[in-house]
């Protein structure tokens, strides 16, 4: 049961995969991490034993620790992050608990190395359409929320991608690209691992639109249309991949929440007394 210093799983998952997520730190042991080398979507790995050496760099954020059960180990570091003037809560049940419950898990065998400021680093093309705004997005809400997305000329990918240790992604010839009929949103949420009715839905929704394939479903037209637009409004590919986050955040929560939903104009008539 969760309450002012923890948090249910159920509640965690709510906000899991959307802009309302708390920063999740993982303090379970390397031993228990070899054991299941999952993560909570989008949570980052920290040394219980060294807290006091990276609480100040949350000051200020909402955080979720997760240890092996939800005990003493979360709630410790929960409790000494509160001291620094973190908003901390620790996890019910701890990352058995989540797993329990089916929610979401990262595998993180294929996650790229983080550089040494903790980032994973990505490189592809410039004038991002779609599965190049789908794949950061997907990337930062499940997988590392501090990723570095870099777009350059085409011929430069993957130059770039030896200068700077970095991923390239949506190219041919590497690891993280199209795959016969499936785009590299597919490929991303097969490897990481990441299933569920909503991002299966959202991702057909991307294939369609980044395919050409608009009979997948019927919203991929307005999709493409959405993503279109937002390549014509912005010269910086990264000022167009931050407005793309709201999109897709929203697509994706329409796909886990509102699918059933319909509008209701016309409004009710008022009955006349």
């Amino acid at each position: 049961m969760s309450s002012y210093t923890s948090m249910s799983p159920d509640e965690l998952g709510r906000d899991v995969g959307t802009q309302r997520a708390p920063v999740i730190v993982d303090v379970r042991s390397d031993a228990e991490f070899a054991n299941q080398p999952f993560l909570i979507p989008a949570s980052i790995r920290r040394d219980a034993d060294a807290a006091d050496t990276w609480a100040a760099g949350l000051a200020g954020k909402r955080v979720v620790t997760v240890c092996n059960d939800g005990g003493a180990i979360g709630q410790s570091v929960a409790a000494w992050l509160r001291h620094k003037s973190v908003d901390a809560k620790s996890l019910d049940g701890g990352f058995e608990a989540w797993g329990a419950s089916g929610h979401l898990l990262t595998r993180v065998a294929k996650m790229p190395s983080p550089n040494s400021r903790g980032s994973t680093v990505w490189v592809t093309r410039e004038r991002p359409k779609i599965d190049r705004i789908a794949c950061p997005w997907l990337i930062r809400r499940f997988v590392d929320p501090e990723a570095v997305f870099l777009f350059v000329e085409p011929t430069e990918v993957v130059h770039v991608a030896s200068r700077f240790d970095a991923t390239p992604f949506d190219i041919e010839g590497v690891f993280w690209s199209h795959r016969g009929e499936t785009c590299t949103f597919d490929t991303m949420l097969t490897e990481f691992g990441l299933k569920s009715e909503a991002l299966d839905k959202l991702a057909t929704i991307v294939r369609g639109a980044d395919t050409a394939r608009l009979d997948l479903v019927p919203e991929a037209a307005g999709f493409l249309a959405c993503s279109l637009g937002l390549s014509r409004l912005f010269d910086s590919d990264l000022a167009q991949l931050q407005a793309g986050m709201t999109l897709y955040d929203a697509m994706y929560l329409w796909c886990r929440d509102a699918t059933a939903e319909t509008h209701n104009w016309p409004t009710p008539r008022v009955r006349e007394v």
